[in-house]
């Protein structure tokens, strides 16, 4: 499936284009890997010391729970770094809205390693708490589409798929980074040091998305997507106001040529464009990805939670499993990515899909052994399925959308999904399995989105088919 146009030709030389054609996709893949890495040591902390550093309470799940609100209001900030990125993107470029979002998420990620806690500032310690993960949020709304589109818009002609993998593989490689800070601060912390100030080194290596911000300002250039499209629209937007002057055209005349300026108002105002024409597909594309991202969250924070708090497992075994597991990722998101550039968005995106659904209950019932074994087999049969549906979505979200509105889309379907998806994930989790005491109850809920992926997947298809 490939509903974009095709890029249009530039001037540059083949070399030329080569060499910014690599440089954009390693920019996007490092972008990627480092927001994603400031914003997963937020989740692991959650889930191993911030409730009780700056929420105390009477009970350990009372603080867990907390933390892990804390966790969701990232996930609820996110379409509003979506839109106003997604809008000052299709406007703007995609380059100038990705440095402003890797130098905010250096900013509230540092800001978190250098907080004082509730015992020291008292209730400023949770406020300022949330403050900075909202900014995480915001950052890594904005981040997104403009990594996404930095790699697909550069990418040649159908190898869309691989090259949008690559901001893909920021993900894997953000877990494995950050629970390898996790780990070697534990081995080189005593308990009541790590509790005390070793959780905090990881939050200051985000200093150095800072240095990645800087460097992709100097030394990246515009996606040529959205430099043909800013062409395309300064000729039309000429010769619209050409025909205004030879037929004498009056004032309303004038204003109806300001307004095509950017194709039916889109480049004027991409967010209107996207509401009122095209609100069923963010939805979609959604809907569809809700389950992929609420499985994620649930296998690197949830699980790490449940089985060191309920289960009595190792946290450094459980920790080592989680990046082992992750590590798989980095062939598999790749490699299902490339196949779909052969055959198809839609067929690896919904086998992932249904992969997922399958395995939800088997998964649970293997990890509640309390095996390690067990667990590592439970969450890498998940995490292939995951992989194989997160391979091709960066590709599929932006051929969903025209240039011109691509990054606004994307950007809106992929944050609905990360907010009805992954920020509450851990949180049900926890509320559920308070609730209902199994962890089947968690397995139903991944289910009950998968169930919401495939019909969603099955009208995505069908609306392809008819184009």
């Amino acid at each position: 499936m490939d509903t974009a146009p095709p890029t249009l030709p530039t001037t540059s030389t083949p070399a030329q284009d080569a060499k910014n054609r690599r440089k954009g996709a390693t920019a996007a893949a490092l972008a990627s890997a480092v927001e994603w890495y400031d914003y997963f040591v937020f989740g692991i902390a959650a889930a191993l010391v911030l409730g009780d550093l700056y929420f105390p309470a009477g009970s350990s799940s009372a603080g867990v729970l907390a933390s892990f609100a804390t966790f969701a209001v990232g996930f609820l900030a996110r379409p509003f770094g979506g839109v106003i990125a997604g809008h000052l993107g299709d406007k703007r470029g995609r380059k100038p809205m990705l440095v402003l979002a890797l130098t905010l998420m250096g900013v509230a990620t540092t800001g978190i390693g250098l907080l004082p806690t509730y015992e020291t500032i008292g209730i400023a310690a949770p406020v300022l708490l949330v403050t900075l993960r909202v900014m995480q949020g915001i950052a890594v709304g904005a981040q997104w589409g403009g990594a996404m589109l930095l790699a697909t818009e550069y990418a040649p002609e159908g190898k869309r798929g691989i090259y949008g993998s690559f901001v893909q593989l920021g993900v894997p490689i953000g877990v494995v980074t950050a629970n390898s800070v996790f780990l070697l601060a534990g081995a080189f912390t005593s308990e009541s040091a790590f509790a005390a100030w070793g959780w905090r080194l990881p939050f200051l290596v985000g200093l150095l998305v800072l240095v990645l911000a800087w460097y992709i300002h100097k030394h990246v250039e515009e996606t040529p997507e959205f430099r043909a499209a800013e062409r395309a629209l300064a000729e039309k937007e000429k010769e619209e106001k050409g025909q205004a002057t030879e037929q004498g055209a009056d004032k309303e005349a004038g204003k109806e040529a300001g307004k095509g300026k950017g194709g039916d108002g889109a480049r004027n105002s991409p967010l209107r464009t996207i509401l009122r024409g095209h609100l069923g597909t963010v939805f979609l594309a959604g809907g569809s990805f809700a389950v992929n991202t609420a499985t994620f969250y649930i296998l690197i924070t949830g699980v790490l939670d449940y089985t060191t708090r309920e289960l009595d497992m190792n946290r450094g075994a459980v920790l080592t499993v989680s990046l082992c597991v992750s590590l798989t990722q980095l062939v598999l998101i790749p490699a299902s990515a490339a196949l779909s550039d052969r055959i198809g968005r839609i067929r690896i995106y919904g086998l992932g899909a249904a992969g997922i659904a399958l395995w939800a209950v088997p998964m649970f019932l293997l990890i509640d052994t309390g095996s390690l074994l067990w667990l590592a087999v439970g969450t890498f049969v998940a995490s292939c399925f995951l992989s194989i549906m997160y391979g091709p979505q960066a590709a599929l979200f932006a051929e969903l959308f025209t240039p011109e509105m691509r990054y606004t889309g994307a950007s809106l379907g992929y944050q609905i999904a990360a907010v009805l998806g992954g920020g509450l994930a851990p949180f049900v989790m926890v509320l559920l399995l308070e609730t209902t005491g199994t962890s089947m109850s968690v397995a139903a809920y991944i289910i009950g989105l998968a169930v919401i992926a495939l019909g969603s997947i099955k009208v995505l298809a069908d609306r392809a088919r008819s184009r």
